[in-house]
């Protein structure tokens, strides 16, 4: 099988590993960018989008079985060509953010419809199929703490609440998960260091997890944050806010907590770093490998490629949520 990607932003780690993923079970993937250079701080013009439309509809007349549009907002470029059924895999801010009405209203007009939580779907007009990003758990795994922490530099006598974002993303909250982190120092006898990872590359972020005592997450959104998945990989406890799919996620894994309060953030936060034991992520993680969502991802071509070849045209198909 041979896909078309249609992505925003080829670098990222999550989409990367999807193509390793898919291609290590034989599915060939070729990846289209919209042109620009993305910038969290800026966003990409319309022209930049419809620069993207020429170079689908050149290559749907190629050897494609299907075009798998990764966001949202480069849907309309996909359902512009009349040649390929299209799956979409909403991401998350796609969906939730300022142009999620697009995202809802390409969704019922391609063939799949891919989100990363039930919740997503539910916001859809649309038949789903939930399949969150998978976790590499060859690269996301428990380590000994202290020789984690002398491979980040940090001071083994503090505890280490990791903020797994940069400070400047103003859906992550930092100046909430500092609060946490201010509030928490005050009710333990040992220092709270909270740690920003902004700058750091994603190949080393399981080191930073296993030097950690806890993963913070304040954000505001979420689809399916891999950085929850990939925290219970390696056994580190979590305390989240009530976001995407965190909540279902974390369900069974015992330390870690998902509260809506400023206090019920905390409280948990100062009982995790008072036990300073790890969870039994690491189990419930296997079920979210990315293995599996390659397998999932797959099945999803399968069918809307029989469908494509049974009608003979790419009209939307009508299948059942994996959730």
């Amino acid at each position: 099988m041979h896909v078309l990607n249609l992505t925003t932003k080829e670098s990222s780690p999550c989409f990367q590993l999807q193509v390793r993923a898919l291609e290590s079970q034989g599915v060939t993937c070729t990846n289209l960018s919209v042109p620009g250079e993305f910038d969290r701080d800026s966003s990409r013009s319309v022209l930049d989008y419809l620069r993207l439309h020429p170079k689908v509809l050149r290559r749907s007349f190629g050897e494609y079985d299907l075009i798998h549009v990764n966001y949202g907002l480069t849907a309309p470029m996909a359902l512009a060509q009349p040649n390929l059924p299209v799956v979409l895999s909403l991401w998350g801010s796609d969906l939730e953010g300022q142009f999620g009405w697009l995202s809802k209203r390409c969704a019922p007009r391609c063939d799949a419809t891919i989100v990363m939580s039930e919740s997503m779907g539910e916001r859809l007009d649309c038949e789903y199929h939930v399949i969150p990003h998978g976790v590499e758990l060859d690269k996301f795994e428990p380590l000994d703490r202290s020789t984690a922490i002398d491979r980040v530099g940090w001071d083994l006598d503090a505890h280490h609440v990791l903020f797994p974002y940069g400070p400047d993303r103003e859906v992550k909250n930092y100046p909430r998960a500092k609060r946490i982190a201010d509030a928490a120092t005050d009710r333990l006898s040992s220092p709270v260091e909270l740690q920003t990872v902004g700058d750091v590359a994603h190949a080393e972020m399981s080191d930073y997890m296993n030097a950690a005592d806890c993963l913070l997450l304040t954000s505001r959104r979420e689809g399916s944050p891999n950085v929850v998945k990939e925290a219970m990989a390696c056994n580190l406890p979590v305390v989240s806010t009530d976001v995407g799919d965190v909540a279902e996620r974390l369900d069974g894994v015992d330390p870690s907590a998902v509260r809506r309060t400023d206090e019920g953030l905390t409280d948990a936060t100062v009982e995790i770093l008072r036990a300073r034991e790890r969870s039994n992520g690491r189990k419930h993680a296997r079920d979210i490998s990315s293995e599996q969502m390659a397998e999932r991802l797959r099945s999803v071509y399968r069918s809307v490629v029989d469908a494509d070849e049974r009608y003979g045209t790419a009209s939307p198909t009508a299948s059942a949520s994996d959730g």
